[in-house]
């Protein structure tokens, strides 16, 4: 479904652009009238709603601005890959594209080495930004107080369970836990009366990057301590600009994921650490009914609506959706991570103005909000969200929108990438028995003094 923008919008736009685009530079085939827009295609040929909307809105930038041309260029690889690959075309004009897909997980360190353009001169004029919730901004600023990117929606983690498992093992529905202990209690009924099933999926180790790191570890570490209230973050120290080292909260969500292992309630050790691990969880284990309890994100919905590849029109009937609980149920009783992605403008892309003007085509209201249901994504306009459209389009999209209320974000700044690293590397030693919590929280200690160029301050 195509959901046009209001007309006076389409005319204001391109009013805007008749009179303020300009030529900046001349990169390898640079035309000042052709907006080269790179990002992340998904390796999964049958995934392809990133292209399918982009096509969209290339059509629609198109009529608005005769003359005007949208190259898309797209990067299929994984994600680690994607930005390897990014970073390489964004070091020379010949090959920098004039607007980028940017994770928030990555933004700091492009804006560090100097990739990217600070976009406030363009915000500031720019009527539609007050409409982006402030949290969402936060993720695209950089230490130096600027605005290089465009968040175009964000995500929030939760617990998904299979009813069907639950009603085997005698658990009633809807289950909300109240703190960890209820989370791993349920996952030892299934083992216990549903020997079949796994009992609970929580992401761990290297092969799975990121998300052993957020979806896993940062979910539990988050909710923790006071920091399961807002009051401090368990990573990083903002007052002092430091890493955390030494924190019981780190070894208490180390313990966690030891706990998953040792009691063998999550996948086996081999399938645990399979970086093909997140496709077979959505392809496989929750469509299949292998799977009683996984801690993951909002997106799921995305790999089984009609023409994904991986139809599952079920779905929203065979899994239920719970919080996932802060440690003791300290207030506010439930904890979130957040990501997301952004548009950015590269420093040595040719046509800077025109990028912009294909940003604000992309984040019309009605642009935004076809986007965020296409991708089951949450919204970070507030204008969206409050949009009862938007809330009844997708089974779960009011779940996992109401947790931006207590979700948390990375400190995403330039050292995180080797935070994260240690992270997964101290996680894999717990899930595999190679070393005792204490051991591999004390070699995290270690590594993130080196991660962080020593910048590290010790919590209790």
């Amino acid at each position: 479904m195509l959901v046009r923008p209001a007309a006076p919008l389409l005319v204001a736009t391109a009013l805007i652009a008749a009179g303020t685009l300009t030529a900046c530079g001349g990169g390898s085939g640079s035309d000042a009238n052709t907006v080269r827009v790179s990002f992340k295609q998904s390796t999964d040929n049958q995934i392809k709603v990133m292209d399918t909307y982009l096509a969209a809105m290339k059509k629609q930038f198109e009529k608005a601005h005769p003359g005007k041309k949208v190259e898309l260029v797209p990067i299929k690889a994984p994600d680690s890959e994607y930005y390897t690959k990014l970073q390489q075309m964004l070091r020379s004009p010949k090959t920098a594209p004039d607007l980028v897909y940017e994770d928030t997980f990555l933004i700091n360190s492009d804006i560090t080495s100097g990739y990217l353009e600070p976009l406030d001169p363009y915000l500031d004029k720019w009527g539609d930004w007050k409409q982006f919730i402030d949290t969402a901004k936060s993720a695209a600023k950089a230490e130096d107080g600027k605005t290089y990117g465009v968040p175009d929606g964000t995500d929030t983690r939760g617990l998904w369970y299979d009813k069907g498992i639950f009603a085997k093992a005698g658990i009633a529905t809807p289950w909300q836990p109240k703190n960890w202990d209820e989370v791993l209690d349920a996952a030892r009924t299934i083992k216990k009366k549903v020997p079949d099933a796994i009992p609970l999926n929580v992401y761990s180790g290297k092969p799975n990057g990121e998300a052993a790191t957020m979806q896993g570890f940062e979910m539990l570490l988050y909710g923790t301590g006071s920091a399961g209230s807002g009051d401090a973050d368990p990573l990083y120290d903002k007052g002092s600009g430091k890493w955390v080292a030494g924190s019981k909260a780190f070894r208490d969500s180390l313990g966690f994921v030891e706990t998953v292992f040792k009691e063998k309630l999550g996948p086996e050790v081999s399938d645990a650490l399979d970086p093909n691990l997140a496709t077979r969880v959505r392809g496989e284990f929750l469509p299949e009914g292998k799977l009683g309890i996984d801690l993951d994100g909002s997106w799921l919905p995305q790999d089984w609506l009609k023409g994904s590849g991986h139809e599952w029109p079920e779905w929203s009937r065979k899994l239920g959706l719970a919080a996932m609980p802060t440690q003791a149920g300290q207030a506010p009783g439930k904890v979130s991570m957040s990501g997301g992605w952004t548009w950015a403008i590269p420093s040595k892309a040719s046509n800077k103005d025109l990028a912009f003007e294909f940003i604000r085509t992309m984040q019309t209201k009605a642009n935004a909000q076809r986007w965020y249901i296409a991708n089951s994504g949450i919204a970070v306009r507030k204008d969206v969200a409050a949009d009862p459209a938007y809330v009844k389009a997708q089974p779960g999209i009011e779940f996992f929108t109401d947790l931006v209320a207590s979700t948390h974000y990375r400190p995403a700044y330039p050292a995180y990438p080797k935070v994260s690293t240690a992270i997964q590397e101290a996680m894999e030693s717990v899930t595999t028995g190679d070393a005792s919590v204490e051991k591999a929280a004390d070699t995290y200690d270690e590594q993130l003094k080196g991660a962080t160029g020593g910048k590290v301050v010790s919590r209790p």
